[in-house]
């Protein structure tokens, strides 16, 4: 199928994160030739960043200097050259960025990006001056409540701004940012030629101009109307003025934008056949980079939990995102975060066992599935989805319906019997919440596990009963958005070459073809799972709505 493979032919891919810029180079079987990373916080000190980025006077401000990010270009792109990565093999490139922050370009900085001089860094090029704003918001400003009302009573309300951009308006997003500059600082919006993305900075630095935003990413904004893959003029009009002249004609993430710039020709050897895909978001490069097919959902295990998964059309969930698939472009992505995550874990760890983990799974182990009917929901923040918070237990005689049932259990009789109340209770409460928002599960689910607590095989066995689904993780290796950036460079460029006569093959069986899906089974559920959990799912409703509305 396609082109045939051609022995030096590599794919090339970025992840700028939060905390660092990361590239790898695969060869035409996809495996690792070559990696470099730049962590802003040690290798660039004198932006002085902390955990990537610089805290602004206001609280919940936050911001990045973008010559930062410039500079990590330079030094990640020498970091593989001094580790002999040959980039005139390079075939196709693509990128990730962390969602949400936004870069505003001057008429100079466009004029010098189409000019660059391969005698010089990027960065002695591309300086403060290139940027209208010096200080780009990034996904951690938490600043714009104001802008998210003005635009969401603009569109008629929090539902119609869901229906359209498949999320309620965030203060995170980059719609109510880019407000909030053009309300406070109208000259600079004024001055400002174009907008970029983090992951279309990427590949408006390659390209030698700047690149249109890919549509999955796009639909972080609250600017995206999420079925027609366009920008929505309704809420570009209620956010700034001639705001689509700045953000360009949103593309597929399947894009060829161009040829590599003649620049990374002259200085970094890049052939000059060299093509830039479009980049896309942290989160959407994660999903491709996982290789898990449409009824597959995954869970990441970290300060939040994560679950996301793939569906033909768009649900509307008041909490949550629903974004544009990165690859299968006629599908949809589904992300819901939960904040009572692993703090909450490591906290129960600390009161049961003193931080001993192989304590806590042994504890978790000796108690049967279902936990002789003891549950508990612990919300020691307030929840995102119910917005709720505090703590409640029930053993099996609780009455959902008694005046006992709001206070519930004081404490359990064992530490045994808290440790699973809590991880079960955890598992319930994504299950219900996933299954309420629309996702339906069934005898094709499959499950993926990541981030940190995906090692611990107690826990991953208890997902696997509370969701009744066989428990994959992924060999130890490169993050999933950093490969994602690459698989996608070579599904790209695949598509770009494939003959009119031919039927493509989807995204999963292409990368598939050429490399092995490095995800191995590690738990099945019991037979019995469905028959335990089932009634507990029941149970857990009726907490949750208890901890929601704790005076009726």
């Amino acid at each position: 199928m396609g082109p045939p493979k051609q022995l030096k032919r590599t794919f090339l891919g970025f992840d700028l994160s939060t905390q660092k810029l990361k590239a790898v180079l695969l060869g035409s079987s996809l495996e690792v030739v070559a990696a470099a990373e730049v962590k802003f916080d040690t290798d660039l000190p004198e932006f002085r960043t902390t955990g990537g980025a610089n805290a602004g006077p206001n609280k919940n401000e936050y911001f990045v200097q973008p010559v930062m990010w410039v500079k990590a270009m330079d030094i990640v792109l020498d970091r593989l050259v001094m580790q002999q990565a040959d980039l005139s093999t390079v075939a196709a490139i693509s990128g990730s960025g962390q969602q949400h922050g936004s870069l505003y370009w001057s008429k100079h900085g466009i004029n010098t990006l189409q000019n660059l001089d391969s005698e010089k860094f990027l960065h002695g090029q591309i300086d403060d001056s290139a940027f209208v704003v010096n200080r780009t918001p990034i996904w951690m400003d938490a600043t714009t409540t104001k802008q998210c009302l003005e635009m969401e009573m603009a569109v008629g309300g929090k539902l119609n701004m869901v229906e359209l951009t498949g999320s309620k308006c965030y203060e995170r997003f980059t719609g109510p940012q880019i407000r909030k500059i053009y309300q406070q600082r109208c000259h600079a919006y004024e001055e400002a030629n174009r907008i970029s993305l983090v992951s279309s900075f990427i590949s408006s630095l390659f390209l030698g101009s700047v690149a249109p935003i890919d549509f999955s990413d796009g639909s972080g904004m609250n600017l995206l109307d999420i079925r027609k893959k366009n920008w929505s003029k309704e809420c570009l009009n209620v956010c700034a003025p001639d705001l689509d002249k700045r953000l360009d004609i949103p593309v597929s993430p399947n894009t060829i934008l161009g040829n590599v710039s003649p620049y990374f020709v002259e200085r970094f050897s890049f052939s000059p056949d060299c093509k830039v895909a479009a980049s896309t978001g942290d989160n959407p490069s994660a999903l491709s980079g996982m290789l898990v097919g449409s009824s597959w959902l995954t869970i990441s295990l970290g300060t939040s939990d994560t679950l996301m998964m793939s569906f033909k059309e768009p649900l509307n969930w008041e909490e949550g995102h629903v974004l544009c698939h990165p690859t299968e472009t006629e599908e949809f992505m589904g992300l819901l975060c939960f904040r009572n995550a692993s703090l909450v874990r490591e906290e129960m760890n600390k009161k049961t066992t003193g931080g001993n983990w192989d304590k806590f799974n042994e504890y978790l182990e000796s108690t049967p599935r279902g936990n002789f009917g003891n549950m508990a929901v612990h919300f020691n923040d307030m929840e995102i989805i119910p917005k709720a918070q505090g703590v409640l237990r029930w053993n099996k005689e609780m009455d959902p319906s008694s005046l006992e049932a709001a206070r519930g259990v004081i404490k359990f009789s064992s530490p045994q019997i808290e440790i699973r109340a809590l991880v079960e209770g955890q598992m319930l409460h994504h299950r219900a919440v996933a299954e309420d928002l629309g996702y339906e599960f069934g005898p094709e689910t499959q499950i993926l596990v990541t981030g940190g607590a995906s090692v611990n095989k107690s826990i991953l066995q208890t997902i696997a009963d509370v969701f009744n689904a066989p428990v994959h993780i992924q060999d130890e290796g490169y993050e999933a958005a950093l490969l994602g950036a690459a698989y996608r460079a070579a599904y790209t460029l695949y598509l770009h070459e494939v003959g009119e006569e031919e039927t493509p093959l989807c995204y999963r069986d292409y990368i598939l073809s050429l490399t092995s899906n490095k995800l191995n089974l590690v738990c099945e559920p019991h037979k019995d799972s469905e028959e335990i959990y089932a009634p507990m799912l029941l149970r857990y409703r009726e907490m949750a709505r208890i901890l929601s509305n704790p005076n009726t």
